[in-house]
């Protein structure tokens, strides 16, 4: 089930297209508190967001670009502005739809789903994963986080892959250490223990990968 974030002004808006989506089976959120707009978008972790233009204390375009920062996640702009320049605008912050107001809700679920096709259904060839607002790139083994990417060395990288590929399961020691077999280096038990320990501490995520004693570790949903 996807999850759509509604950053929208007007909240009877904001409600209806939730109870639209809602119908199709998708999961949604109404921002409220629009001063710690990254903050919700980190806490929920969203697939899409559908943005409005018109915000207080900070206009969308400022939070498309703060989104940017951190994620690649669709951005769909909603607005009552239609003219050329808030277009360009939008597309040029970092947005990958403009819909304008007033608008039909079956129009706009038709442009998530169709946003939502070309993002995600091509698994194979999607070259990052992320993890509340943290991307790891697959194609150099570089995690990007808060304005920060760090390089990961080759065994740090495939154990983050292996957990964000399962991504709400435990995933045993026996298998972690199966996945680091895949290089030439003799990995035991205690190497997997040395390779988390210095992960946590280079992703200063303490709370990203969880330990399940006397079984393995997880990445929670």
């Amino acid at each position: 089930m996807y999850r759509i974030l509604i950053i929208e002004d007007d909240m009877t808006i904001a409600h209806a297209l939730a109870n639209h989506l809602e119908r199709w089976d998708y999961e949604t959120r109404c921002a409220e508190d629009f001063k710690y707009v990254t903050e919700v978008f980190l806490e929920y972790d969203p697939q899409l967001v559908l943005l409005d233009v018109m915000l207080p204390f900070f206009n969308g375009f400022h939070w498309c670009q703060e989104i940017r920062k951190i994620s690649k996640v669709p951005i769909i702009f909603l607005s009552s502005a239609n003219d050329n320049m808030n277009i360009v605008m939008a597309m040029n912050m970092g947005g990958d739809e403009y819909i304008e107001k007033p608008f039909d809700l079956n129009v706009v679920t038709a442009k998530v789903q169709a946003i939502l096709r070309r993002a995600y259904s091509f698994q194979g060839s999607v070259n990052v994963m992320e993890y509340r607002g943290a991307v790891l790139h697959l194609n150099d083994a570089v995690i990007s986080y808060r304005n920060r990417e760090l390089e990961l060395t080759k065994n740090e990288f495939r154990i983050l892959q292996m957990l964000l590929e399962n991504r709400g399961k435990i995933v045993s020691r026996d298998d972690l250490i199966t996945r680091l077999w895949e290089s030439d280096e003799f990995i035991d038990d205690n190497t997997l223990t040395v390779n988390i320990a210095r992960l946590r501490k280079k992703l200063e995520l303490d709370d990203m990968i969880r330990t399940k004693k006397g079984i393995g570790y997880m990445v929670e949903q």
